[in-house]
């Protein structure tokens, strides 16, 4: 069965930092790569960041690279997100998946965790 919870999200002011979280079912997580998508209100879903299983290469969108940070820990089926200098055009649900590159490998959606970032 196909688990994902995302957690971490909330309101922050420009510049601050979050760190997300999603947890996954074994089954999900164990041998795949894993990221995270974010959907705006009003626009398509978008790649933000994945990560290979053994968590040494990860990979970014260019609007994240240098302020984001993708890990993962293989022992609690967990990955990551950190977010450092945050700004407003990165409100928005954030939602972690197995992935293919970087396009989602699933075709299932957790809830997500919403992140508003104030100006």
């Amino acid at each position: 069965q196909v688990q994902l919870v995302e957690s971490g999200g909330g309101l922050v002011q420009a510049g601050g930092s979050l760190r997300l979280s999603c947890a996954a079912s074994g089954r999900t997580f164990s041998g795949y790569a894993m990221g995270w998508f974010r959907q705006a209100p009003g626009k398509e879903r978008e790649f933000v960041a994945g990560i290979k299983w053994g968590g040494v290469s990860s990979y970014y969108a260019d609007s994240v690279k240098g302020r984001f940070t993708i890990s993962r820990d293989n022992a609690k089926n967990t990955v990551y997100l950190q977010m450092n200098s945050l700004k407003p055009e990165d409100t928005a649900n954030y939602y972690c998946t197995r992935v293919a590159g970087t396009l989602p490998a699933l075709d299932y959606w957790g809830q997500g965790t919403q992140v508003t970032v104030s100006s």
